[in-house]
């Protein structure tokens, strides 16, 4: 992937983590998506679940630094958490989580715009995509 890219999303990421509440927000809008969302993140402890987000977004980042290795490399024990055997997470999940996230991203990045929103993109999608394969 561009080097660009993986430096606005980079910036970006740094900017959001900045923001008091980033994650909240974006479970927020998440969980307001749809009550199938809302149904699998029921029993959640979010404190250990705004973590684990917080570190996919790193894990995500190295996947999409070498785009053919990386998601394997970073992305294994995730994707696994995440498939039919586990906590079965669909495609129809994907699409609500990364709607939700690009809009918590424009309310919290005072620097948002086609750039910025094209970097959270391509990143984001090298794993969705890599998770979807393991589904």
């Amino acid at each position: 992937m561009d080097e660009k890219i993986l430096a606005t999303f980079e910036d970006s990421l740094r900017r959001c983590n900045a923001v008091h509440g980033f994650l909240d927000r974006f479970y927020e809008r998440f969980l307001a998506s749809s009550p199938k969302v809302r149904e699998k993140f029921a029993i959640t402890d979010f404190v250990r679940q705004k973590r684990a987000l917080r570190a996919s977004f790193h894990y995500m980042l190295l996947a999409a630094q070498d785009e053919e290795k990386g998601p394997e490399k970073y992305l294994k024990d995730l994707a696994e958490l995440h498939s039919r055997r586990e906590f079965n997470i669909g495609s129809e999940f994907y699409d609500l989580w990364l709607d939700s996230l690009l809009a918590t991203i424009q309310e919290c990045d005072p620097q948002f715009g086609p750039e910025v929103e094209e970097a959270w993109e391509s990143v984001m999608m090298v794993g969705i995509r890599y998770m979807l394969s393991r589904y």
